[in-house]
């Protein structure tokens, strides 16, 4: 995100701007890739809750994060987009409050990936990953990504916390 120190995170994560809604979907290539038609699209601070659910040493991607609202709220998927947006601004109200942490930095891109627009960047992410034992790797030569090693092993499940119900 630009322009970080002028906006209003937490003003952005509680604008709900009309969600819960669902959509449904009439492209046909896009029906295949997300098996269904009925499109779910969370408010930007239902991803702030899930995300405060990861316990240390727990990982979760925003993926499980989009599965979880879609099966909870009898959609087929979430809306891919505004996900990682609302992801997003959940890390940067999370850094703006002096109180109330989202541990943001459990929260992975796909294949474990670490989200280069988190406050601080991969940097700083890998850094808090690390200070709670997971293992981060670099992959690539050109084009360098970091993961978290064996990130499925430590996936946090939305579905099995009791406090998960948003």
């Amino acid at each position: 995100m630009a322009n970080e120190d002028k906006k209003d995170f937490n003003a952005m994560l509680h604008d709900s701007k009309d969600m819960p809604k669902f959509q449904t979907v009439t492209d046909h290539k896009s029906i295949e890739k997300y098996g269904g038609n009925r499109m779910y699209f969370a408010p930007p601070i239902d991803y702030d809750k899930a995300m405060k659910q990861v316990p240390y040493g727990k990982v979760i991607t925003v993926g499980k994060i989009r599965e979880y609202f879609a099966k909870s709220r009898g959609a087929d998927f979430t809306e891919p987009i505004t996900a990682g947006i609302f992801v997003s601004i959940a890390a940067w109200a999370s850094y703006q409050r002096l109180d109330d942490e989202t541990p943001y930095w459990r929260t992975l891109k796909a294949k474990g990936e670490l989200n280069e627009k988190y406050p601080g960047g991969v940097k700083a992410q890998k850094e808090k990953l690390e200070s709670e034992g997971h293992t981060v790797i670099q992959k690539g030569r050109k084009n360098i990504r970091y993961y978290v090693k064996d990130y499925e092993s430590v996936l946090f499940d939305l579905f099995q916390n009791k406090e998960a119900a948003l």
